[in-house]
């Protein structure tokens, strides 16, 4: 392996470490051959959100014409040119070496422009389309790493399982879009349960939910939790060395839901983590279950 790729798959390790705790800790229960391509999978999510969000001061305008460019690089990459650029030829190269759908990664990349241009959703379908592209091609992109013994029966429980990591994101990090004026909480949901945007502002401004606000949030986890019911059957559908990892995250995401319900789904009090503890013993429990045991799907905290 050149070292510009050695470099670029040591780079995409580095931002799914600093990043990608929970995922992180789970991509390293997977055989060491694999974990390098995860990593660059991870990369290619976490640099298109850095452009989107983090790049400071810059406005929407800038951020979408640099979104564009790296977009228009990794295109070139893919028909073959050489391209310059820290992550991509990671991701390239794990896009060769499993022959992953490209659509996906077209698709991830139009949700990251939608997120220069929308920042509200009027229902849930309509958040659904975004996540579509957002996170639920997360899930196809990663089932060739993965070897499911039956790639098309896994496939809607791939994608199931991204719609709930995503979704359970947006719960926790409520606080944390609104400082981006994005909210990803479907507006007739909000009407239903008699919440506004300016509500959510004064919560995260005094840093406690009202009654609403977390009658709203439960809601939102049951949604969750729908999804990952439905992303459980394919976890025993992958390859038996696959399967301790999937299993982990699939524990240590639902459980930051276990963590907002504990906290009375009041999300502003403090960010809800899974402590080390737990993690650890998800982990272990996890590498000493057999393969095929079907996922338990976690009962709803009170």
């Amino acid at each position: 392996m050149e070292p510009r790729l050695i470099a670029a798959y040591a780079r995409c390790r580095e931002l799914h470490r600093r990043h990608g705790r929970t995922y992180y800790l789970a991509t390293r229960l997977l055989p060491a051959d694999k974990r390098p391509h995860v990593h660059a999978l991870y990369g290619f999510t976490r640099y298109a959100d850095e452009i989107v969000d983090r790049t400071d001061g810059a406005p929407a305008g800038e951020r979408s014409r640099h979104l564009n460019e790296w977009s228009q690089r990794f295109l070139a990459g893919l028909a073959g040119e050489d391209v310059d650029d820290p992550i991509l030829p990671a991701v390239l190269h794990t896009i060769a070496t499993f022959d992953l759908e490209r659509s996906d990664f077209a698709a991830f990349l139009a949700s990251m422009a939608m997120d220069l241009s929308v920042n509200r959703y009027d229902d849930y379908d309509q958040l659904l389309r975004y996540m579509d592209g957002s996170a639920a091609v997360i899930g196809t992109m990663m089932l060739p790493i993965l070897e499911p013994a039956d790639p098309a029966a896994a496939r809607q429980p791939a994608r199931e399982l991204g719609l709930a990591f995503q979704l359970t994101n947006f719960i926790r990090d409520v606080a944390e879009d609104l400082d981006r004026d994005r909210v990803y909480l479907p507006l007739r949901d909000m009407e239903r349960f008699g919440v506004t945007v300016a509500d959510l502002r004064a919560a995260a401004d005094r840093r406690a939910a009202d009654p609403a606000i977390r009658a709203l949030l439960e809601h939102e986890a049951r949604r969750a939790r729908a999804h990952y019911e439905a992303a459980a059957p394919g976890v025993p559908m992958l390859a038996p060395a696959s399967q301790a990892c999937i299993r982990t995250a699939y524990h240590l995401y639902s459980g930051i839901l276990d963590e907002v319900a504990r906290a009375g789904h009041d999300v502003f009090v403090r960010r809800a983590v899974v402590p080390n503890r737990r993690r650890v013993a998800v982990a272990t429990r996890s590498l000493l279950t057999r393969a095929g045991t079907p996922v338990a799907v976690p009962a709803r905290v009170a």
